[in-house]
């Protein structure tokens, strides 16, 4: 059985290594970066300073809601004329999405067909409910958020991909993870951007152990993780490199800095100083990994 874990994992790691290597960030990327982060940030702000930051960056508000009861602010962009539209989640912002941030159990979701972290998919469900009927289905639709919201709009496009919707791609930024390996597998067709900084603890939750790379049942990323490093740099990892980040990052001793870093200023402070000149640099991790395959 071990044998089978290994092989898994291995053909996990060669997927996940040749999935992006031609699919990378250029410059103008960074544009669009901005642009979402900046749509995800001013979801914290109040309705009438989000129509007009959107109406700056040539959206429309056609749809804004608060969920009852878990307090999630989610609000719709179109733009008609290009047959556009934005999915746009708030983070975390009140005492009753802590709670859904809390309620980290991985339990199977019978509409997806594989298995969520329980509070994001509560409230992923209870927008999608709404939202969906707000949604031109063969508008090209982008979807985005910060922490919770991050979190929540990974799962929405699990749900619009099932149903054919025009899904053209997600950005999340400080995003925590929302599935397990079979998940991630399941859904790796969609366009994720998981934009993250270095110290930002979020993306590492719930944390991964390196002990139990032969587990299948523990939480997994999907999508390329862009990391935002000082200056003009960032680098770019996925699958596994992205889930050992972890054993760089919680070793260290905890600091305001990592407060700092999940904030949404500081991602749009990053993201600007790589507009029109971001240089790659490689990320390396400190374990091997042939040595955890063979453990």
């Amino acid at each position: 059985m071990k044998s089978i874990y290994n092989l898994v994992f291995s053909l996990l790691l060669v997927f996940s290594a040749a999935s992006y290597a031609d699919n990378g960030p250029t410059n103008d990327s960074f544009s669009d970066y901005k642009h979402f982060a900046v749509l995800s940030e001013v979801a914290y702000h109040n309705k009438s300073k989000i129509k007009q930051t959107a109406e700056k960056l040539g959206w429309l508000v056609s749809h804004y809601r608060i969920i009852p009861d878990i307090e999630v602010l989610y609000y719709i962009l179109s733009n008609h004329e290009k047959r556009s539209q934005v999915l746009v989640v708030r983070g975390t912002a009140n005492a009753e999405n802590a709670l859904i941030d809390a309620a980290h159990k991985l339990i199977p979701n019978s509409a997806l067909g594989i298995k969520l972290h329980e509070g994001f998919a509560l409230a992923a469900g209870e927008i999608y409910a709404v939202a969906k009927t707000q949604l031109v289905k063969d508008y090209k639709t982008i979807i985005t958020g910060h922490s919770l919201g991050g979190a929540v709009a990974v799962i929405l496009a699990m749900h619009m991909d099932k149903d054919d919707y025009a899904v053209d791609a997600v950005y999340t930024y400080g995003q925590p993870k929302v599935t397990n390996i079979t998940g991630a597998l399941t859904y790796k067709q969609l366009n994720l951007i998981r934009v993250v900084t270095p110290k930002d603890l979020v993306p590492l939750v719930p944390p991964f152990d390196a002990l139990d790379v032969n587990n299948l049942d523990i939480y997994w990323h999907l999508g390329r993780e862009v990391i935002l490093l000082p200056g003009n740099k960032y680098s770019e990892t996925s699958g596994i490199e992205s889930m050992l980040r972890a054993s760089n990052i919680l070793s260290e001793k905890i600091d305001e800095r990592n407060v700092v870093h999940h904030s949404m200023s500081h991602y749009i402070v990053l993201i600007e100083k790589k507009l029109g000149d971001a240089e790659k640099v490689v990320h390396k991790n400190n374990l091997n990994l042939f040595k955890l395959f063979s453990q």
